[in-house]
């Protein structure tokens, strides 16, 4: 599977003080999934929070669309 990050998404992931990597293992080790209005979302405890990533899916690759703290 391939991971892309939009240029939205790498700016939210410097700002937030997160890494490309930690949004991957965030991704593949959710602890909680949902898609809403054709967009999945992603919840993952980091230890130093909860993220929410925002994404798009298809067989072949995952484009990350935002990263937030929630």
């Amino acid at each position: 599977m391939e991971f892309t990050f939009t240029d939205h998404a790498k700016y939210r992931i410097i700002k937030r003080d997160l890494t490309e990597q930690e949004i991957i293992e965030s991704l593949t080790h959710a602890d909680k999934t949902s898609k809403k209005h054709g967009k999945y979302y992603a919840q993952k405890n980091i230890g130093r929070g909860t993220i929410e990533i925002v994404y798009e899916k298809t067989e072949s690759y995952i484009k990350v669309i935002t990263v937030y703290w929630i």
